[in-house]
């Protein structure tokens, strides 16, 4: 067993990370170990995460144990780099976190400087200056090639800058040139966000925390009227929203919700997001109240507005989108289903069911009925999968049979219509896919059915009848 993290008071009686747990009580007897757990760390790292999303989107992981925050464009809105910088590290402080941070125009220099220097804000003219000093690990290479730079007697990055840039490459390759390049901010470096960032946001801070549902939703339409205008301006309309409820204690609420049509009217928004939260009424914890809320759209189309008509169909059409939004919103977006129609001649495979706010949102209309699927008639019925039938007597080579049993009835035909022969897709079923020969049978009841055959008599394996569906 090993030690992983130490405190400070740990760290003042020359404990280190990576060292024995036996070696370490013979220093300290009274050492007290907690055991680690990965994923409560990981817990806490993710949580800390989602309250940094008040200052920016764009919030990345950085190992087991820090954050990277691009605050481009943001900082103006907290009074500078300094003062962000500042409320940052003081809240975290205020809820038991001791946290060091750096800003800088480099993610590595940020890095290194956060970790291994005083951390603050570092200037671009300043940046050759904070590196020099600190430590070839805090360059954020692998163990061997740290071990190597040190044996060599090269200890510190400043050792490296003054050093000639071939012979460094040709020993210990191109990362440790790349590393240094985006330390001191010739290499960009991106910054990947943890969650997908929304094409449009706004936010409210409140000077008194909210817990009550009804002032959650009043502040919601107030947000979603202020992005109005945003939506106007691009032609758009909303697909998919978030609500982001910050609490005062740092934990962060994300309630999503969905339209099946284009939206950018705030009653009908807020009026989503009052059935999500009666959907999730049970798992929000208001706690001592929310302090930020912020609605973002994360993913927007084209808003059609077509001229009303005098009959009303377009009323019409908006109605029935707004029972699909709030059904689903409520009970979730595969309570309400259609059917789109796919790329596929195999009748089980011509029509797939979708949630209906999806296909309303795909621009695909459900099937209508009726619709023309070929020019043989389709049963109103078809099975999902094909049921076996057993059938003792047909006309061969490629008859209909006289009888099957079917459920344990037997059925005697009447008449009969086929066959229509269906190939299969051979990029799905494989090129030894036996076709299928559909027939339309009636029995002596007037029952309709709608079997086929797979394979051919006289052929090996012997053929296979399958009930595929039924008419009225």
């Amino acid at each position: 067993m090993r030690l992983t993290a130490l405190d400070e008071a740990a760290e003042a009686i020359g404990l280190r990370k990576n060292q024995g747990v036996a070696e370490a009580r013979a220093m300290c007897p009274k050492l007290d170990v907690v055991e680690e757990d990965l994923a409560a760390d990981r817990r806490l790292l993710d949580g800390i995460a989602d309250w940094c999303d008040r200052y920016t989107p764009l919030v990345a992981l950085d190992g087991r144990d820090g954050l990277f925050l691009d605050i481009s464009g943001c900082a103006h809105l907290f009074g500078g780099e300094k003062a962000l910088l500042a409320d940052i590290l003081a809240r975290l402080f205020h809820m038991g976190l001791d946290a060091r941070g750096a800003i800088s125009s480099a993610p590595g220099l940020s890095w290194a400087a956060s970790r291994f220097g005083r951390g603050g804000i570092i200037a671009d003219e300043d940046m050759e200056t904070v590196l020099a000093p600190l430590p070839v690990a805090s360059l954020r290479l692998d163990q061997q090639t740290i071990a190597a730079l040190q044996k060599l007697g090269l200890k510190q990055i400043g050792d490296l800058v003054m050093a000639p840039r071939a012979p460094l490459a040709r020993r210990f390759g191109t990362q440790l040139l790349l590393r240094l390049d985006q330390a001191l901010g010739r290499d960009e470096e991106p910054v990947s966000p943890r969650r997908p960032v929304a094409s449009l946001s706004a936010e409210r801070r409140l000077i008194e925390p909210v817990q009550a549902e009804e002032d959650i939703l009043y502040l919601t339409g107030q947000i979603a009227q202020s992005l109005k205008t945003s939506l106007e301006e691009r032609g758009a309309g909303g697909r998919a929203f978030e609500l982001m409820l910050f609490r005062v204690d740092g934990r962060v609420f994300r309630i999503a919700a969905g339209a099946s049509q284009p939206l950018r009217d705030p009653k009908r928004i807020a009026a989503l997001f009052s059935e999500r939260l009666q959907a999730v009424h049970d798992d929000l914890d208001a706690g001592y109240g929310f302090e930020i809320l912020r609605l973002n759209v994360m993913r927007h189309e084209a808003f059609d507005t077509p001229q009303e008509d005098f009959d009303g169909a377009r009323q019409k059409d908006a109605s029935l989108a707004g029972f699909v939004d709030r059904v689903s919103a409520r009970l979730g977006a595969d309570c309400l289903q259609n059917f789109q129609l796919c790329e596929s001649h195999v009748p089980e495979r011509a029509v797939a069911a979708a949630p209906a706010i999806h296909g309303f949102a795909s621009g695909k209309k459900p099937v209508a009925s009726g619709f023309p699927w070929s020019r043989s008639e389709r049963p109103l019925r078809l099975f999902r999968r094909p049921e076996p039938v057993d059938v003792s007597l047909a006309e061969v080579p490629e008859g209909p049979p006289e009888s099957f049993r079917w459920r344990r009835v037997m059925h005697r035909v009447s008449r009969s219509q086929g066959p229509e022969r269906l190939a299969m897709e051979w990029w799905i079923d494989g090129a030894d896919a036996q076709p299928r020969d559909y027939f339309r049978l009636e029995d002596d009841t007037g029952h309709r059915f709608w079997l086929y055959r797979e394979g051919l008599y006289g052929q090996m394996p012997p053929p296979r009848w399958f009930m595929h569906g039924v008419f009225a």
